[in-house]
């Protein structure tokens, strides 16, 4: 997956990389209808999808690109130019994982954010939905599995002809600065439990990523930990492996009839964005947030060399190149945005304020 938060030189960029037997996710968080038409027309007949969100972008800055009804008109005019040869439209569920939802609320926000776009009558035919995947090992092979019923069983009833593609990249709210070769262990878990629910692009995290700019040394082990996965743990013919079992589908079930409840409710209270707007969406994952905040301060939730067997000869501060903390930025927005936090964030602040 490649991330452009600006217009770009694309004939560069396909020129570095081949994709001979390769498929190419480019997530853009900028909406320049004049690059983006030029985008459409060099990769239509490429192997690429395009992931662009404006309801996603309203979720995290509280704003439109440019206003409600302008995103509307130009997400719709690059649909009719891409002739639906390439997906254009993506719903980034990751937030709501990162921001602390639990995963009933991760799937039918996931679900609501995909209807507000065809209360828009915005109808792609094809859609990617990108998910965060938390180290709770078999809730998130469940959560995959429940929300692609789901999504299946609401393109069923609706008689919506929708092809899905799901993509997953490891949760950040779990990672620390502390122990930081911990995240290892984390993202490798997560990566295994997105390729055992049939995520069809499984994305990584550099264990580094959240207090390192990007480096090479990161992207290498990062790219590695898949290798490893694809090539020595055979995990390339477990597609959906976790089929039948009885486990996994009775959480599945139980994670489907909850989400549906709650789907339901979002539908009977005027949609995704009519709850954005009044603040019931953020209300919810703030107190779910909340209640597991308290779960790890009291220890209940383990983050191993962080809340639990903590190394005090860590010392982090002159190895920081990014600020890894939530910043706060006081602005004018449309709605109350959703801000992504870590857990471990309060601990790690009183650790580097301790260091010598």
């Amino acid at each position: 997956m490649f991330i452009a938060h600006k217009p770009f030189d694309f004939k560069k960029l396909f020129q570095e990389i081949d994709l001979v037997n390769k498929h190419l996710v480019l997530k853009i968080h900028f909406l320049d209808e004049a690059f983006l038409i030029q985008l459409i027309q060099f990769v239509k007949d490429k192997n690429v999808d395009l992931f662009i969100d404006i309801i996603g972008n309203l979720v995290r800055s509280g704003n439109w690109f440019f206003s409600e009804e302008k995103d509307v008109e130009i997400i719709k005019k690059l649909l009719h130019e891409s002739e639906n040869k390439l997906n254009i439209i993506g719903v980034d569920a990751a937030i709501y994982q990162n921001s602390g939802a639990n995963n009933v609320q991760q799937i039918s926000y996931a679900l609501s954010h995909f209807m507000a776009y065809l209360d828009k009558n915005i109808q792609p035919k094809k859609i990617l939905f990108n998910f965060a995947i938390g180290s709770n090992y078999f809730f998130e092979i469940a959560k995959i599995r429940a929300f692609r019923y789901l999504f299946t069983l609401i393109s069923r009833e609706m008689d919506l002809d929708i092809a899905l593609k799901i993509s997953t990249i490891p949760s950040k709210r779990n990672k620390t600065i502390y122990d930081y070769n911990v995240n290892l262990l984390r993202t490798t878990t997560e990566q295994m439990s997105a390729l055992l629910a049939g995520s069809e692009y499984v994305c990584t995290l550099p264990y580094d990523a959240i207090y390192h700019k990007s480096n090479d040394f990161g992207e290498r082990i990062a790219r590695n930990q898949l290798l490893i996965l694809k090539q020595e743990s055979y995990f390339k013919d477990a597609y959906k492996l976790a089929d039948g079992a009885y486990y996994i589908e009775n959480i599945t079930l139980q994670l489907v009839e909850k989400a549906l409840v709650l789907l339901k409710d979002i539908d009977k209270n005027n949609g995704f964005l009519a709850q954005l707007k009044k603040g019931t969406i953020q209300r919810k994952i703030e107190e779910s947030a909340s209640k597991e905040q308290k779960q790890f301060d009291a220890g209940n939730l383990v983050l191993l060399g962080t809340n639990k067997y903590p190394n005090e000869k860590d010392k982090m501060k002159t190895d920081l190149e990014l600020f890894p903390f939530v910043k706060y930025q006081p602005r004018k927005t449309v709605i109350k945005p959703i801000i992504e936090k870590r857990l471990s964030e309060q601990i790690e602040k009183q650790r580097l304020e301790n260091e010598s």
